[in-house]
């Protein structure tokens, strides 16, 4: 089963497909500015971009795969996650969604599609109204993700609200490797609508990318800008245990006091893990599922916490070409 939240996020680009350049450049247009979009009116020059993408995606995955089996050897997870977001900014050119126009010259948009047997990302076909049948069947027998009639008077609202949905939808690969991570308590609250919503809304509003982590649980984050963050989050049923652990840590009775009660929760271990100078921070408690039995507290990291220079989403985006269409 898998979990309504994504554990692993990240950025990518949203590829259109259109023998149309007008087309092309309107849905550039209206794409999300904070979007990495690249459009494409030769079914060619698209293919030819994406002949290295499987080894590409396999290379990412093999890194995550190091990571978590290292972390099963003993090693902490997060400074891991912090290695790899400072080592790979190659990551945000990984594509994650192509939109392709069914009706083309010479070939249709199912066609171009069936060459990318390797590629995990997600396909989403461009239809006119004598293609709505064939798209129905090709989503049914799994060869696309979405369809979207290409002409529609809401074609922005559609295609920015399902490819919204498709980029926060974990690849099932990635979320399975790091599913085996977490404890069945840690995955439980996971499933929760309210614990789902809570975390989509914070990620969404703050981050570009995220992973959660089980030790200790939460969510490790990274903003536009290359600052990292963290999201804790504990089971209010855990506050004595941590409480305990607080004054072992050198936290006052009073400090003990505002956690026991839920006001404020402290960051001891990633503090550790990460090896971080000065007091163990404190950030305040809110609420994460309806019941308010899971707290959470956010926490922005200092630049120490990084093992070297982040390469930030922003810096990317304008180093980009700037959605000009090509092949035209």
């Amino acid at each position: 089963m898998n979990p309504t939240f994504p554990l692993f996020h990240r950025s990518g680009s949203t590829v259109f497909v259109d023998d149309d350049p007008e087309y092309l450049e309107m849905l550039g247009m209206v794409m999300p500015p904070h979007w990495q979009v690249e459009l494409y009116s030769r079914p060619g020059l698209f293919l030819e971009r994406m002949a290295d993408e499987p080894a590409r995606w396999e290379a990412d995955a093999a890194l995550q795969l190091v990571m978590i089996d290292r972390a099963r050897q003993g090693h902490f997870m997060a400074p891991q996650v912090l290695r790899y977001w400072a080592d790979n900014p190659s990551r945000y050119q990984l594509i994650k969604t192509c939109v392709i126009d069914y009706a083309m010259p010479g070939i249709n948009g199912l066609q171009v599609l069936n060459t990318l047997l390797d590629w995990p990302g997600s396909r989403v076909l461009l239809t006119g109204q004598a293609d709505e049948q064939v798209a129905i069947d090709a989503f049914n027998r799994g060869l696309i993700d979405q369809y979207i009639p290409k002409h529609a008077d809401d074609i922005s609202t559609q295609l920015i609200s399902k490819l919204h949905t498709l980029h926060q939808s974990a690849h099932a690969r990635l979320n399975g490797q790091w599913r085996g991570t977490l404890n069945s308590g840690q995955f439980a609250w996971l499933q929760m609508p309210s614990v789902s919503d809570t975390l989509r809304e914070h990620s969404n509003r703050h981050w570009v990318e995220h992973v959660v982590l089980a030790d200790p649980f939460g969510l490790l984050a990274m903003d536009g800008e290359g600052r990292c963050h963290w999201l804790q989050l504990e089971p209010v049923n855990r506050l004595e245990e941590l409480a305990e652990l607080a004054a072992t840590a050198g936290l006052g009775p009073s400090v003990c006091e505002q956690i026991i009660s839920g006001r404020e929760l402290p960051a001891i271990e990633l503090h550790q893990q990460l090896a971080l100078p000065g007091q163990v921070p404190m950030g305040k408690a809110f609420p994460v599922d309806r019941e308010g039995r899971l707290l959470g507290a956010h926490f922005t990291l200092p630049a120490s916490a990084l093992p070297g220079p982040v390469y930030p989403y922003r810096h990317f985006l304008e180093n980009q070409r700037q959605r000009r269409v090509q092949g035209d």
